[in-house]
């Protein structure tokens, strides 16, 4: 799919400006330059300098303000709680040109946080890529392939995420602004919840003597993922509770009460999402469900 850039830029070469220049935005400023497009500037904290020397060399890092005012898209890559503060401070120093585009990063954050700036004229949109980024070089290889929510104002706004998102080798669609708090925390439990729930299970076959237990349980987890691209989650789920198997499930919790009591409210909890899953495919009778919701009952509050 190829769309042009938006005429409010008027070029084909988009001259780009990041503040917040930590991983997400390292990274797009990367793939943005390797498409041909030129970053003015970058601005952020801490290792912002060692990042641009490393990832984006000849790339000057200037304070925000002064990044700002060079961009005919500027791209903010600051941590949520920062966005607004950020947008604030720009909106003061008035350096946002009012023929530029302003785009943030943030799941769930929406249109509403840029309004100072619209304010002054600027137009605005938010992207967000649905992928995990623990590091720039992993971002620069994961970005490319993956989804990217677009939010805007009116139609030259998607094109311009849609644009965007192509240029950056990934694949865009369309969210609409009251919809990006839920969108984010199904992303949260699509992924930051799978990492925790994994940290779980390592400590526990530890607990349990199993050698190397990252390693002894990656072939289930991996099999378990593919199983649900290939059949979805209702078919690829198995386990006790998909059988009704009260009694398993008893066993399970006197031996997290025992070895590791702090993770049977969890246990209770992604149990009774198995069971709904189990029980709204069909794979369940009632009184298995209700077998089962009996001894999680008994559970609840046990320490």
């Amino acid at each position: 799919m190829e769309r042009a850039v938006p005429r409010s830029l008027r070029v084909g070469v988009v001259k780009v400006a990041v503040v917040g220049a930590g991983r997400v935005g390292t990274a797009v400023a990367v793939l943005l330059t390797r498409a041909g497009h030129r970053v003015a500037a970058v601005s952020g904290r801490g290792a912002t300098t060692e990042r641009a020397a490393t990832w984006l060399p000849g790339v000057p890092v200037l304070p925000p303000a002064e990044t700002a005012a060079l961009g005919d898209l500027l791209l903010l890559g600051v941590p949520d709680d920062a966005l607004g503060p950020v947008v604030a401070e720009l909106a003061a120093a008035g350096t946002v040109r009012a023929d530029s585009w302003v785009t943030h990063l943030s799941g769930a954050t929406g249109l509403g946080v840029l309004l100072p700036l619209i304010e002054q004229g600027a137009r605005r949109l938010a992207t967000h890529p649905l992928q995990t980024f623990p590091d720039i070089a992993g971002a620069i290889h994961a970005l490319p392939g993956c989804r990217i929510a677009v939010t805007a104002d009116d139609e030259e706004g998607f094109a311009l995420g849609e644009w965007l998102a192509i240029e950056l080798g990934a694949a865009p669609f369309r969210l609409r602004d009251d919809l990006r708090p839920l969108y984010h925390a199904a992303a949260v439990f699509a992924s930051n919840y799978l990492v925790a729930t994994t940290a779980v299970a390592e400590r526990l076959f530890a607990g349990a003597g199993v050698p190397d237990p990252g390693a002894a349980m990656r072939p289930l987890q991996v099999a378990t993922l593919d199983n649900v691209a290939r059949l979805g989650p209702a078919a690829a789920l198995t386990g006790p509770a998909a059988r009704g198997d009260a009694m398993t499930i008893a066993r399970n919790l006197e031996a997290l009460a025992e070895h590791a009591p702090d993770t049977v409210s969890a246990y209770i909890a992604m149990c009774r999402v198995a069971l709904d899953l189990a029980g709204g495919a069909g794979w369940l009778s009632e009184a298995d469900r209700a077998a089962v919701a009996a001894v999680l009952d008994r559970w609840v509050g046990v320490r």
